[in-house]
């Protein structure tokens, strides 16, 4: 079994024990809807929409890439402030263009190595978004929409020099890099940031922290489930 899918799998096991409330909570998701869209995930992973149809061709997975930049997206857009959204769109930029580095400074082997590429871009990816973003729900955004980014510039690359094979972008569903690398940001920052509260004595409650920072139940009108 893929650790994409049992990542999904243990997300899944820990919404239905109510355990990961307060990560959904930085997610605006309630419960159901979480649950929802991983079953959204799993389903349209088998539904590859074509976008370019020349040599090499490019297509975009439903459940891999378009559900998650849709989450993403909405994410960004319930977040509140100008600022929050900027950093997300500089972490996203950030995330993509370390991706595309790091793939022209070592190729990769599939069949060689410790590792799978697309488990190693999917730490790279959540690492990196981390260290930028700072919070959980833009860890998760810089992430996801930076490995959809770096696979478009690919795809753009490709029908330039006419160099590469076939790119699907989220090809291979909800076991693909840009599923695995919004699961690993938002575990890396749920955990450091889990770490730090505790050694600080809690998050930060002053209401003079930004509203895009605030826990959902500060914000004027808010409610624990976003």
């Amino acid at each position: 079994m893929s650790i994409g899918l049992l990542l999904l799998i243990g997300a899944g096991i820990l919404i239905l024990l109510g355990l990961a409330q307060q990560v959904l909570d930085r997610l605006y998701l309630t419960d159901k809807q979480a649950l929802i869209i991983i079953g959204a995930m799993v389903v349209g992973s088998f539904i590859e929409i074509p976008l370019y149809r020349g040599e090499p061709p490019v297509s975009i997975n439903l459940g891999g890439a378009i559900i998650p930049l849709a989450l993403s997206i909405y994410v960004l857009y319930r977040a509140g402030t100008a600022k929050e959204t900027n950093r997300g769109i500089w972490g996203s930029l950030l995330v993509g263009a370390v991706i595309y580095g790091v793939s022209k400074i070592y190729a990769f082997d599939t069949y060689a190595g410790f590792i799978e590429p697309q488990y190693l871009w999917g730490i790279i990816a959540g690492i990196t978004a981390y260290l930028i973003g700072r919070s959980r729900r833009l860890a998760f955004v810089s992430a996801t929409m930076g490995i959809i980014l770096a696979d478009l510039i690919r795809a753009v690359e490709g029908a330039v020099t006419g160099r590469f094979g076939p790119t699907r972008i989220g090809g291979a569903g909800v076991l693909d890099t840009v599923v695995l690398a919004g699961i690993i940001g938002v575990i890396i920052a749920e955990v450091i940031g889990e770490t730090r509260e505790r050694l600080q004595g809690g998050p930060d409650h002053s209401p003079d922290r930004p509203e895009g920072l605030q826990e959902p139940d500060q914000r004027e009108g808010g409610d624990e489930n976003g």
